[in-house]
């Protein structure tokens, strides 16, 4: 068995993939060393993923994506292992986190013989004897995610083959990411601007066509390239009995929430009442950070508001995701509505 290597191997220009190394049978994903920039991110992952499988072997090959503390497989070559697409770990945990902050080699073939990686929480999830790591880095070197394999017994692995071909493959499939995302970003600015007819006259904010076509599409984004939302729906009340909710109340209301969320969030009046936000970046925790920042703007404008909110799973139905939003809106009503037993 070789030994774990440190340090990351750069190609020359003299360097060449070993002639060892066949191209996948006819019919097949076609050799990822042939597809350019402009085949799909999914379609260039899943790809490299299967050829790496059946180079190198090893039951499990991830791309991943990290977002604050949470590590998101988007797509996996699984070949034994008990996780999903879409299964979010803890990324402090991760063998991956330690790879980047230099704790690790790229390449372990006994993860037992290096003290970080066995001390990796992730290993008494997904048992692992060996383990390889590249980081996925945007052009201007800022981190994405990584590009990863394990094997829960450990490996013999030719360190001097493998490493420099998978990160070869990693800064293809940094580059394919980043053409991408570069794309999404001009679609969402062309989106917004074809929001016309699913905008809500009184308060400018898009209406239920306009949130149901925005959050389908952010949903296809979250699974595609692993990003965190949470949804959150507001239903405003009249609060006493000598208060309405008229088309004043519904408009300032839709002001202070308009003020409370980002350019990027998506926001919606989605029945006469009530209101729908659906938050980029932003997972359980912020879901409940957003919900009380809405509820206390609304209070301060002396407008009484229920609020629910939920992160989003992306192997549900982004559709299941507000269902709930409107039961933890519903709940929160209903203990507004009980009595204080100190009154």
């Amino acid at each position: 068995m070789q030994g774990a290597s440190r340090g990351s191997h750069q190609l020359s220009q003299d360097q060449h993939i070993p002639p060892s190394l066949s191209l996948p049978d006819e019919g097949f994903y076609p050799h990822p060393l042939h597809m350019t920039t402009t085949e799909g991110f999914e379609f260039a992952s899943r790809a490299i993923l299967a050829y790496l499988h059946r180079q190198f072997g090893f039951k499990l090959w991830m791309t991943t994506r990290t977002e604050g503390n949470d590590w998101i497989i988007l797509q996996a070559e699984n070949h034994g292992y008990d996780v999903h697409e879409g299964a979010v770990f803890r990324w402090a945990d991760t063998f991956c986190a330690r790879m980047l902050n230099e704790e690790g080699p790229h390449v372990a073939a006994d993860v037992r013989d290096v003290p970080a990686y066995a001390a990796a929480p992730l290993g008494a999830q997904l048992p692992t004897g060996a383990y390889i790591g590249v980081p996925l880095t945007r052009l201007d070197g800022s981190f994405l995610g990584t590009l990863s394999a394990i094997d829960p017994e450990p490996q013999s692995v030719d360190v001097d083959q493998v490493l420099p071909l998978v990160e070869l493959l990693a800064r293809l499939l940094g580059l394919v990411l980043e053409n991408e995302l570069r794309s999404v970003d001009q679609q969402r600015l062309l989106e917004r601007t074809l929001e016309a007819a699913q905008t809500d006259m009184l308060t400018g904010l898009l209406n239920r066509r306009g949130w149901e076509a925005g959050i389908t599409l952010e949903a296809a984004r979250v699974r595609r390239y692993g990003v965190a939302v949470c949804v959150l729906v507001v239903e405003i009340e009249a609060g006493a009995s000598d208060v309405t909710i008229d088309d004043a109340l519904v408009s300032r209301a839709a002001e202070c929430l308009r003020a409370c969320v980002r350019e990027s969030d998506i926001l919606a009046r989605i029945e006469g009442n009530e209101f729908g936000v659906l938050a980029l970046e932003c997972g359980a925790t912020g879901s409940e950070k957003l919900g009380s920042k809405l509820k206390n703007a609304l209070i301060e404008a002396g407008i009484s508001a229920a609020v629910g909110g939920v992160a989003f799973d992306p192997i549900d139905e982004i559709e299941e995701t507000v269902a709930r939003a409107a039961e933890a809106m519903m709940a929160d009503k209903t203990r507004q509505s009980i009595p204080d037993a100190n009154d």
